[in-house]
């Protein structure tokens, strides 16, 4: 009779068997037939392959030292690393992390009646002697770290810190998480744009009860997330999407929601990262089996809510005696909000972050929904409340700081720029690099916490001897309403609108790229592979779908005939027609917007490109607005 489900090896955890053990689990688990090492490239893709099981109970060592498998490096994103003529990739299993197994639910094992699985272990890529992965770099990044802020605290102390004696201090922990944010919907159903933003302004959505065949995938991935040891922590609804429509058989026929799934802090950032691309790889995979499909896509749907995907991070000091102290919480949680080590942080990653944020943001998709009006971040700003005795959290910022009084082990910041296809890896690397270089300026500068607060807490024009003298840092007012745009670019600077314009924060401050390339951990030629690619990502979506899409677009907002038209008809839809034209149509005399941007992208002009792809943009939304208003009044 075939065993169920419930006796399906899910996952070996990191550190509790060796070699022997691991494969005396494997020979009682004959259902996983196959082994894959699972490298991740500069994008953050991850390679998958299927190897017999039998490879890997024959040479075990090999998978361990580069030998079992390589890839061709030059077909996956190491852009100017491995090149055609020099493309072999070795890759090496990472024996520190979790091991999943991936069930194909599709294809049954005869003799056991079980799902087929693969044996998913997180490899790093070595190209000529040296690691060039997201792994890789995010290992280096937090060993360096490590090894800094340990050296520092020896000799400098912990200011501020009176509770915590820096002699009994031997480790640093790195906490970390994320919150995965995505769209669900039936295949080849639509909702318009208009449903779903007045859903959404009417807050009809967010954590209401799921229903249907949503709610049974959204239990099924919480569940599937448990068994894989992530210890998911909720699944809800988030505030976008509509009420499902049902056919006359009382059966879904539209489904269209933005749901949220979190899971638990881990204290290894590789863990988390991997953690993450295994959630994903589960939620996509639980809801097709439902019959739905899932986007992770940033900005799905132009108009309404975004999918992010938070990342909170911590660092902790491990004493002798084993207990963790949280280095960025203060002695006492009701008269400071955070300790001189946790302003330093935020001071490291907010003055850092221009260019950090082409490594955050780094498509399209992902500018799309850094807008306002989206409970999206648009400034470089921080906050910490107004009261350390009533914490509080403002979500219009970039980073904020997050706390409990009453737990001092919970104090973190909360980056809310990524999204789910954030390259999670290279962001943690900069993230914890970045705020290492302001823990550091605050162990150093002799500064109190109250003095380090007041320079975060500079206006625009004051002078500071870290933080940028033109720029503020610090608000607890919504930078949404309470600002205006000019008022935002003046104090925090301006937001980027396009990959090129983002890219310009990396290469328009080198001694910013300098620090964060410290110690090598994120070599510098690797950061400039990780922008060459997305660039060469910007150029070809921009090219081949963006242009094409709104080609389509423009060819199908054509006049509506009927018997009813009237002048004003006829006066909205020229209007319409001239935008197209514009748009889309060369003549003899004018080239179409489409063609001149088409031509700028060709010929490498990408200071034009951007202007003319803000300016297509910026025409689209105006055509839509337009060709709505001309329709609306044909009967």
């Amino acid at each position: 009779m075939a065993t169920t489900n419930h006796e399906l090896l899910y996952y070996i955890p990191a550190g509790q068997y060796g070699k022997e053990g691991v494969l005396a689990l494997l020979e009682q688990h004959p259902e996983i037939k196959f082994v894959s090492l699972v490298g991740i490239d500069l994008a953050g893709n991850d390679t998958d392959e299927k190897i017999p099981m039998s490879a890997f109970f024959d040479d075990y060592e090999s998978f361990f030292e580069g030998r079992a498998v390589q890839t061709d490096g030059s077909s996956v994103v190491l852009t100017n690393i491995a090149t055609l003529n020099n493309a072999r990739v070795d890759m090496w299993g990472d024996p520190s992390v979790n091991w999943f197994v991936d069930y194909n639910y599709e294809n049954i094992d005869p003799a056991t009646g079980l799902p087929t699985g693969t044996l998913r272990i997180p490899a790093f890529l070595m190209h000529n002697y040296r690691y060039v992965d997201s792994r890789s770099i995010l290992k280096r990044c937090c060993d360096y770290v490590k090894t800094e802020l340990l050296n520092l605290i020896k000799e400098h102390g912990l200011p501020g810190m009176p509770h915590v004696k820096s002699d009994d201090v031997v480790d640093i922990i790195f906490t970390s998480a994320t919150e995965l944010e995505f769209w669900v919907k039936t295949p080849a159903r639509t909702v318009t744009k208009k449903e779903l933003s007045v859903s959404q302004k009417l807050q009809e959505q967010y954590w209401q009860r799921t229903h249907g065949t949503v709610r049974t995938a959204l239990e099924q991935a919480v569940e599937r997330l448990d068994k894989y040891g992530m210890v998911a922590e909720m699944g809800h609804k988030e505030v976008g999407g509509v009420k499902a429509k049902l056919d006359e058989f009382g059966h879904e026929a539209v489904v269209l929601e933005q749901l949220e799934i979190d899971w638990k802090f881990c204290n290894n950032p590789l863990q988390t990262a991997d953690n993450e691309l295994q959630a994903r790889i589960i939620v996509r995979e639980v809801f097709r089996e439902n019959g739905l499909d899932v986007t992770f896509n940033a900005k799905p749907i132009i108009g309404v809510a975004g999918s992010g995907e938070h990342t909170h991070f911590g660092v902790m000091a491990k004493l002798k005696s084993g207990k963790l102290v949280n280095l960025f919480s203060p002695e006492d949680m009701r008269k400071e909000a955070c300790s001189s080590l946790g302003i330093g942080a935020i001071m490291g990653l907010l003055k850092h972050y221009e260019a950090i944020n082409p490594f955050i943001s780094s498509t399209t998709d992902a500018l799309n929904r850094l807008k306002p009006g989206f409970e999206a971040p648009v400034c470089i700003v921080t906050s910490f409340g107004t009261d350390p005795s009533e914490p509080n959290r403002n979500r219009t910022i970039l980073c904020g700081l997050i706390r409990d009084i009453d737990n001092p082990m919970a104090t973190r910041f909360e980056l809310r720029s990524p999204n789910p296809y954030t390259n999670t890896y290279t962001a943690l690397s900069l993230i914890f690099v970045s705020a290492f270089d302001g823990m550091k300026y605050a162990i150093t500068c002799g500064k109190t916490q109250a003095q380090l607060l007041a320079e975060i807490s500079k206006e625009v024009g004051e002078s500071a001897d870290y933080l940028d003298t033109n720029r503020a840092y610090r608000t607890e007012k919504d930078v949404f309403d309470d600002f205006t745009q000019e008022e935002r670019n003046q104090m925090f600077g301006v937001a980027p609108a396009t990959v090129w314009e983002n890219v310009q924060g990396y290469y328009n401050n080198p001694e910013l790229v300098e620090t964060l390339s410290q110690g090598d951990a994120f070599a510098k030629d690797l950061m400039e592979s990780f922008i060459a690619s997305i660039l060469k990502r910007w150029e070809l979506v921009l090219a081949n779908r963006l242009i094409p899409n709104n080609l389509d677009a423009v060819r199908n907002m054509v006049a509506i005939h009927t018997d009813s038209r009237n002048s004003v008809d006829d006066k909205r839809f020229a209007e319409v027609n001239d935008l197209r034209f514009y748009l889309a149509k060369d003549s003899d005399d004018r080239k179409s917007l489409f063609t001149r941007l088409t031509e700028a992208l060709n010929a490498g002009e990408y200071d034009l490109a951007s202007k003319l792809q803000i300016e297509m943009n910026d025409k689209m939304e105006e055509l839509e607005a337009k060709y709505a208003n001309y329709a609306k009044n044909i009967f």
